[in-house]
């Protein structure tokens, strides 16, 4: 209607500036420009925000089971959605902090400061977890550890903006099976961050940073037995186990055991195998992990009444058993087939719940992943597709050898992780030595080093600007007050893991093309071959909700999911 009313202002306008009446024209303007403001300035934000992220899940996903899935889950976000095809990660390492980090804030590491999931803190002289904060304490279990906060996360969140523009009367509550899938998410300003811990427990807990006691609907449903009940089961296929033709054999030499299992095949029995495998921690390396968190998050709608005020609200989802059963047993297993087809059940089952709780056409979601997975590197190279085991003892030696042949010392090398040399800087002070000039020796050394792709000093990445290639998803996971002196990017599918199981954290394609779609009001129905990053899904959102883009955001606004 104002699209109608804007054409016809112009329209006379037009007209009545020929004619020459000034005071006409005059009045035409004012009513006009007063029609543009109020269009511009009226915000019909959705009641409700949903933000799911799957950890480790491939866009090949999406078309590899397409055929399997049914019509209510993946199948209706992309039919009535808007999904985005040639999505991908823009920096390394592709990990999960990292990915949730820059899902949320619009950034990479080089801005919002988290680097890794664990890295080397130079200025410590230790290494560190991304979320730990020991000013503050678990709460709601009596597991070590669980002291955690965003204090890390240098920029804000969605989340957080979300909040601010809206005077700190919406809420934002964020759910993971992973602790730092949920602090991330949630940024400063969450109401409640809750992720689950298993071992003797089994159950969702916080820490002080959020609250002093866990709400009575967390306490209910930790004590509901519904996670007693999956360790009870069975994992077996959903369908007959002779239908999943788009994975391996189930009996293969690429997968991992759980302890107690001699082959990798179906059924996996959770409650014979629980007590060698850290008891309700198994839950999450099972599909069983992703329901949990679907009935979780229906409790988190239902007693925080999200999407039920003047006000939007947010809930962050992350769906982490993927990424367990990925590591566990690949990308073209059974039991990652099986995990889909299940999640699907789950997405479905979520999204009619949605649809009751707070009303189809009131809420907006996202779905993505915070990285992709290579396939086994052993069942590649079975079929002559290059690739292979980098061997990190062997290459930090060899490290050790360079710098005893050059500069007589190893003690120049402080620490050796994430493809990442750190130096010594008191050796370096002591021996006269520059960092610049030391770092030049190394990556003219390492670079001829098998398995090692491409070697770059921290000074390059900070005096020449990258603008494709490998070396700008270099630059873009780089920071210079927490990286290292010399950045190594390892060849395609060469991967520090065992034999068995997929990982991620590359800047192939492999670990970077992930689905990104987003679905509910304000959105509109289509698709986009055009190249897209992940971090353009926060300003994307934030522009839907007229708010403050996160005060790091690097990404752009993707004007083709709007109507």
């Amino acid at each position: 209607m104002y699209k109608f009313y804007t054409y016809l202002c112009l329209n006379l306008t037009s007209k009545v500036y020929k004619m020459k009446n000034l005071f006409l024209y005059l009045f035409l303007c004012l009513f006009c420009f007063n029609l543009n403001a109020q269009e511009m300035t009226t915000v019909d934000r959705p009641k409700l925000v949903v933000g799911i992220v799957v950890d480790q899940m491939r866009y090949d996903y999406l078309t590899r089971f397409y055929h399997r899935y049914g019509e209510d889950g993946f199948k209706r976000i992309l039919r009535e959605g808007f999904n985005l095809e040639n999505a991908h990660f823009n920096y390394i390492p592709t990990q999960t902090a990292v990915g949730h980090a820059s899902i949320y804030t619009g950034a990479t590491g080089s801005t919002h400061g988290i680097i890794a999931n664990y890295w080397y803190d130079k200025f410590l002289k230790k290494w560190i977890y991304c979320v730990d904060d020991f000013n503050y304490q678990a709460v709601g279990t009596e597991v070590e550890n669980e002291q955690k906060s965003p204090y890390r996360l240098l920029t804000t969140t969605l989340t957080d903006e979300l909040r601010l523009a809206q005077n700190m009367k919406g809420k934002t509550i964020a759910i993971g099976l992973k602790d730092r899938s949920a602090v991330l998410p949630g940024g400063h300003t969450s109401n409640g961050s809750y992720w689950f811990v298993g071992m003797d427990e089994g159950k969702f807990v916080t820490s002080t940073f959020y609250m002093e006691e866990l709400p009575k609907w967390v306490d209910d449903f930790n004590d509901n037995g519904l996670v007693q009940k999956f360790m009870k089961k069975k994992w077996e296929t959903l369908y007959p186990i002779k239908t999943y033709t788009e994975s391996i054999e189930d009996d293969n030499p690429y997968e991992g055991l759980w302890i107690g299992e001699e082959k990798p095949v179906f059924p996996h029995d959770l409650k014979k195998l629980s007590k060698a495998n850290s008891n309700y921690d198994l839950v999450k390396s099972t599909p069983f992990g992703n329901t949990l968190l679907v009935e979780f998050a229906k409790a988190a709608v239902k007693n925080e009444k999200l999407g039920k005020r003047d006000f939007t609200d947010f809930l962050a989802i992350s769906f982490s058993s993927p990424d367990y059963i990925g590591h566990q047993f690949g990308v073209d297993s059974k039991e990652i087939e099986d995990t889909y087809l299940r999640l699907d059940r789950d997405l479905a089952d979520l999204l009619k719940y949605l649809d009751g709780a707070v009303g189809k056409d009131d809420y907006t979601l996202f779905l993505t992943a915070d990285h992709a997975a290579v396939a086994v590197p052993a069942y590649l190279k079975s079929k002559k597709i290059p690739g292979g085991i980098f061997d990190a003892l062997a290459f930090r030696s060899h490290i050790d050898e360079v710098s005893m042949r050059h500069f007589g010392t190893k003690d120049l090398i402080e620490n050796v992780s994430n493809f990442q040399i750190f130096f010594n800087k008191q050796a370096l002070k002591e021996r006269k030595l520059e960092s610049g000039k030391v770092a030049d020796v190394f990556v003219d050394e390492l670079i001829n080093y098998v398995g090692i792709h491409k070697a770059v000093t921290a000074e390059t990445l900070q005096k020449t600007d990258f603008d494709t290639g490998i070396l700008r998803y270099v630059q873009n996971g780089y920071n210079q007050k927490l990286s290292g002196d010399v950045i190594l990017v390892p060849d395609p599918v060469t991967v520090p893991y065992p034999n068995t199981g997929s990982t991620h954290g590359s800047a192939y394609s492999y670990d970077t093309h992930v689905p990104i779609m987003f679905y509910g009001k304000g959105i509109k129905q289509g698709r986009s071959r055009k190249r897209a990053a992940v971090i353009d899904i926060a300003p994307t959102i934030s522009n839907l909700l007229q708010i403050e883009f996160p005060n790091g955001n690097k990404g752009q606004v993707l004007e083709a999911v709007f109507p």
